[in-house]
């Protein structure tokens, strides 16, 4: 009996000792850290690992997990109707280019129902010297006359967005966006509405009048279009104006003036 009492009292000496020297470790640790201004645990990949993991499962949450980003197949096509602005619209190309658009989602209304529908500037233009000094601004509405009967000159993507928005509920404006986004939209089956030039080439010729939100910089050249494939050097697109369906454009050539027109661009999701 004597014996077991010894025995206990030594174990209990013995814990006792390795605690104390395990306390005095930890709090040598610390206050290195604290008089250093060094992490230890953070420095270690191991020890921040630990950490991180505890604190996920503090939060009880895990770690966001990226999706992969989808392959883009290399070309892709969509067989979207053919409108013609012509002659109802002669420089109705942007509204012209939504009916195809909306034809193409399922939307059955025609160039003219849509035309009522477009949001418009109704500012008149005033001249001086033979030139537009001030005009409407095609970013609030179209502006001019798009039946061509007084002088028109056209809408941009916060124009004409309204009226996507209110025959699509999922319409989208990728205006500003990179090029690949626009050709994903495409490889997904959703063909989309880009600002460019008449000739596809870059404007020679800009103008400038002043509007009732400020002065615009623009082209008499600007022009819309249903962007509807693309492949490695070519781009398609439905034009308005000669009423080709899938017209193949040199990529290059295409995305400057698509540049230069401010990479305009609507579609939906």
């Amino acid at each position: 009996m004597t014996f077991v009492l010894t025995l206990a009292k030594y174990l209990f000496t013995l814990f006792l000792i390795v605690g104390l020297l395990f306390s005095s470790g930890v709090f040598s640790v610390l206050l290195y850290a604290k008089v250093t201004g060094k992490d230890i645990f953070l420095e270690s990949p191991a020890a921040a690992t630990v950490l991180a993991e505890a604190a996920n499962g503090m939060n009880g949450s895990a770690p966001e997990v990226k999706e992969p980003v989808k392959p883009k197949p290399p070309s892709a096509m969509i067989d979207a109707p053919a409108v013609k602005q012509l002659p109802e619209l002669p420089p109705g190309c942007e509204i012209v280019s939504l009916t195809m658009l909306l034809n193409f989602y399922g939307v059955n209304k025609s160039k003219m129902e849509l035309v009522d529908e477009m949001v418009k500037d109704p500012t008149p233009a005033k001249w001086q010297k033979g030139a537009i000094v001030y005009w409407g601004n095609p970013y609030s509405g179209y502006v001019g006359d798009v039946t061509g009967k007084s002088r028109g000159f056209g809408i941009y993507h916060t124009g004409l967005f309204p009226t996507l928005q209110a025959n699509v509920p999922t319409a989208v404006d990728l205006t500003g966006s990179e090029f690949d986004a626009i050709e994903r939209q495409i490889a997904d089956g959703k063909p989309v509405i880009v600002w460019t030039t008449i000739d596809f080439a870059i404007p020679k010729k800009w103008v400038t009048w002043d509007t009732p939100i400020g002065p615009i910089e623009t082209t008499f050249m600007e022009h819309a279009v249903l962007l509807v494939g693309y492949d490695e050097q070519h781009v398609y697109v439905n034009d308005p104006l000669s009423g080709k369906k899938a017209h193949k454009l040199n990529k290059e050539q295409f995305l400057a003036t698509w540049d230069a027109m401010g990479k305009q661009a609507l579609s939906y999701r």
